[in-house]
């Protein structure tokens, strides 16, 4: 039986439920991540687009990353809260903040990754698996 998360934005109006298993976690310190996450890193569990069941209006952003790749974050326009993000180099990929899941989920970073650009104040899990930029892709299936 396939996994339920559920979630929700700050102020309720982007509901979301992933009906799998995550792939992958991660905690990000890229800049930009650092930049949405007002100097910390992201927390991100990623899933299958096809597993995810998203209602309510989002806004995005978009900007191309170190590695060329476009970048779109998505967030709810009312409250900010930010949802998910997407690369143009894994569309079939969604990559949830850990915040906008309900609480009492399983999820936790796997991995650190993007070190090179953490600030010199930033604590690693000594237990994660680190990678100073980019970590291998995640399988396709």
């Amino acid at each position: 039986m396939a996994r339920c998360y559920t979630g929700h934005c700050a102020c309720g109006s982007v509901m979301l439920k992933v009906l799998g298993e995550a792939i992958g976690t991660r905690q990000c310190w890229c800049r930009q991540c650092q930049q949405i996450a007002a100097g910390g890193p992201t927390n991100n569990a990623i899933f299958r687009v096809a597993d995810v069941t998203l209602n309510g209006d989002l806004a995005s952003s978009t900007w191309t990353a170190d590695s060329g790749n476009t970048l779109t974050f998505h967030f709810c326009p009312s409250c900010g809260t930010q949802v998910y993000a997407q690369s143009s180099a894994r569309p079939h990929l969604m990559t949830f903040r850990l915040g906008v899941l309900d609480v009492g989920h399983d999820l936790r970073p796997q991995a650190v990754i993007w070190t090179d650009e953490a600030p010199d104040w930033a604590v690693f899990d000594p237990a994660l698996e680190r990678f100073p930029r980019q970590p291998p892709a995640l399988p396709a299936s």
